[in-house]
């Protein structure tokens, strides 16, 4: 989600009217949640997944940049053989909707890593050191957020691997002229020049991950979702339950759209000023 004006167009001294329509409206609803007792008992309770939406986000999503990076710098490993495993990587699971990819994690994905765990493990569980897992020692919630960053992960993978490919090769050359390693180009050279390229795409699925954590509540998952379907089948209240929780997301992706975008500029800024 990126509030970004037409191709050569700019937004420079056009006022955010968009931004005062959304904060009025915002402001107005948020009224009508303080002085409306139903309102205010559904956002209650809606809100109290708001902790579990935000813990799956940010844990996420912070290893699907690791697991995406990882697969980026495979995917230009001088092997033939490891850009080739990365590359099929990245298309399988791109091609993969995401709540497939999240049953096949929770339903599959999971029996098959206690199966193999507990293989493993046989001679010490034999022995009485350890016990056998079973499958619902495996928490929905972290088989959630494992398939959200292996999902993620293959996206974030081009765009990191876009980035690094955007730097110049003759400064690539000049590093290795004055003899720094591969490992002393890249930390030296290319990533912080690359960070400045991915970072808007990164900010973007960032927010889209925002959205997508409510996938988890097909799981049970309580989340924002989950939450609000809960109370909205106990109470038949669907239309203000559901609106409160599209106010809810709302609020999230629209002020980390504006907190990411002030935070690229400022970026931007303190590169030009170099």
């Amino acid at each position: 989600m990126g509030f970004q004006t037409l191709p050569g167009t700019s937004d420079k001294g056009d006022r955010p009217w968009w931004l005062v329509a959304f904060v009025t409206a915002a402001i107005a609803i948020a009224t009508i949640i303080v002085v409306n007792e139903l309102y205010t008992q559904v956002f209650r309770t809606v809100a109290a997944g708001l902790g579990v939406t935000i813990f799956v986000t940010l844990v996420g999503f912070a290893l699907a940049i690791v697991l995406g990076l990882m697969i980026a710098l495979l995917g230009m490993a001088q092997s033939r053989i490891l850009r080739q495993i990365a590359r099929f990587y990245v298309e399988v699971i791109r091609g993969v909707p995401i709540l497939v990819l999240l049953f096949y994690i929770a339903f599959v994905g999971a029996p098959g890593f206690v199966a193999l765990y507990n293989l493993m493990t046989s001679p010490l569980a034999a022995a009485g050191f350890i016990e056998p897992l079973v499958v619902r020692d495996v928490s929905l919630m972290w088989r959630a957020i494992i398939a959200l960053s292996i999902g993620y992960s293959a996206f974030i993978a081009e765009i990191f691997r876009a980035g690094f490919q955007s730097i110049e090769k003759g400064q690539i050359e000049a590093a290795m002229a004055l003899g720094l390693s591969r490992y002393q180009r890249f930390r030296l050279v290319v990533f912080p020049q690359a960070i400045r390229v991915v970072f808007p795409p990164l900010s973007n699925d960032f927010v889209a991950m925002v959205k997508d954590s409510s996938l988890v509540s097909v799981l049970g998952v309580a989340d924002i979702t989950q939450m609000g379907k809960v109370y909205a089948s106990g109470s038949f209240r669907f239309f203000e339950t559901y609106s409160i929780v599209a106010y809810i997301y709302l609020l999230l992706t629209v002020g980390l759209s504006l907190l990411l975008r002030s935070f690229e500029g400022r970026m931007r800024k303190r590169y030009s000023a170099r």
